[in-house]
């Protein structure tokens, strides 16, 4: 088997500018020549071996940080943004993209930005938006996709924020039930907890010292939001500082962003770092012994699992997504190659569309990208009931999924045969860069293929590729 050479000069150069070392005193640390270092930065050369172990020995570096993560992130959301009908002359050679993602990071989220502010300029004149038309109207990017382009790029891990989680929930460990913990704890700050089945899921007054929490919403639920207002009250000055640092656009963005580390916070309390990556690993991560065991969600347990990537204890990279019933994505995560569509919804052949119709089962699924990666997926229906006759319920699927190579890990490859290549079922990214041939649910061409049209034949699809 061919090794996969390393190329990570971005990595590199932000390694070395950190540690604030010129290229000729970072050379000598490494026990490079100054040449041999500036061409490893400019991507001219792969990562030796003999420097991987120098910045894990010298600097106590976690080489696992050198994947190449952050590129393949930019290169498939450089793909699907050039795969507008705008760009309808033709795109980059992935090659090309590859090579901008490796060298130039900046530059690509810079077209990033750009191309959905085009986007989303387009979709205002479409549907006739006043907001253009308003004196002082600014071009934004839209704050929720802001926000989720922040936690995608940080690999859904927020260190400061995870580690202040797992601290408290030491503290509170001593005293039993963290729910019960955190009712005591804030009751120390002054405030009153209560209950009500009128009440919406979490209403703080800050007047009074009063938060209401839903009688009706499930157990794990109501310890969620304890700790989300635990955060939001003991924690203001963490997050503050953390959405300095993210530099965000807007202040609605911000204001989004600090509810999201909120949440991180709470789910974090709930299931802390160390213990959970424990449990994770004995149980081979067992999604409904681990919601036993920490009194949380198969959902809630499903996006944590996500999280575990700090460095020097990291956990298996899995993906996460959450879709809706129409396909639409609302929650997704990837720390392996496996990147979801930024717009619209998830390839149909995935098993995730298949779990609206097994409410309560867990579907597994082998399946193999574009690329050739084959990964192992797991699917489970998620509802959300409002706790009484009548009510409306919110409908979700979730996945839960990582590359086979970690199966072992799993419980629920048991059985499978991950050895038989016709076992893998092939799925895309988006129809638009998909470039599979021969599939048929594809609801677009591809962009980067050409169209034969003949008016005397018709398969599945009213054209044929080239």
């Amino acid at each position: 088997m061919a090794i996969q050479k390393l190329y990570a000069g971005a990595k590199l150069r932000e390694i070395r500018t950190r540690l604030g070392l010129t290229q000729k005193d970072f050379a000598a640390k490494l026990g490079v020549s100054l040449p041999y270092l500036n061409q490893m930065e400019n991507n001219n050369r792969p990562l030796s071996t003999t420097v991987v172990l120098a910045l894990a020995q010298e600097f106590g570096f976690d080489v696992t940080e050198l994947g190449q993560g952050d590129a393949e992130r930019l290169v498939t959301d450089m793909r699907e943004a050039l795969a507008d009908p705008v760009f309808a002359d033709g795109s980059p050679p992935l090659a090309d993209l590859r090579l901008t993602a490796s060298n130039a990071p900046a530059l690509a989220r810079a077209f990033l930005e750009l191309h959905s502010a085009y986007r989303q300029t387009h979709e205002r004149l479409a549907s006739l938006d006043e907001a253009l038309g308003r004196e002082g109207a600014q071009l934004q990017p839209s704050p929720w996709e802001e926000v989720r382009d922040f936690f995608h790029y940080c690999d859904n891990y927020i260190d400061a924020v995870d580690r202040a989680a797992e601290h408290f929930a030491q503290l509170l460990g001593d005293e039993g039930d963290i729910r019960a913990a955190a009712i005591r704890r804030l009751a120390n700050k002054g405030v009153t907890v209560r209950f009500a089945e009128d009440a919406a899921l979490r209403q703080f007054d800050s007047d009074t010292g009063t938060l209401t929490l839903s009688r009706l919403a499930p157990p794990e639920t109501q310890t969620f939001q304890l700790l989300l207002q635990v955060a939001l009250l003991r924690q203001n000055a963490l997050l503050e500082a953390t959405l300095d640092l993210a530099r965000f656009q807007s202040d609605a963005a911000r204001a989004i962003a600090k509810i999201g580390l909120a949440n991180y916070f709470a789910g974090a309390a709930m299931m802390p770092y160390r213990a959970f990556l424990e449990a994770a690993t004995r149980t081979r991560h067992d999604l409904e012994r681990l919601a036993v065991q920490f009194g949380a969600s198969i959902e809630q347990v499903a996006h944590r699992l996500s999280t575990l990537q700090r460095p020097g204890a990291k956990g298996v990279p899995f993906f996460f997504v959450r879709v809706d019933q129409a396909g639409t994505i609302t929650k997704r995560h990837s720390a392996t190659r496996l990147q979801f569509a930024r717009f619209g919804g998830a390839c149909p052949l995935w098993n995730v569309h298949r779990a609206f119709e097994n409410p309560g089962q867990f579907l597994r699924q082998l399946a193999e990208t574009p690329d050739g990666v084959r990964y192992i997926s797991l699917a489970r229906d998620v509802s959300k009931p409002a706790g009484h006759f009548g009510a409306p319920v919110r409908r979700y699927a979730i996945a839960l999924g990582c590359e086979v190579r970690h199966a072992g890990a799993l419980v629920y490859a048991d059985g499978l045969d991950l050895a038989r290549a016709g076992a893998f079922e092939p799925i895309g990214i988006s129809c638009r860069i998909c470039e599979r041939v021969a599939c048929h649910q594809r609801s677009v061409p591809p962009l980067e293929r050409k169209l034969r049209i003949a008016p005397d034949r018709r398969g599945v699809l009213p054209y044929e590729l080239e």
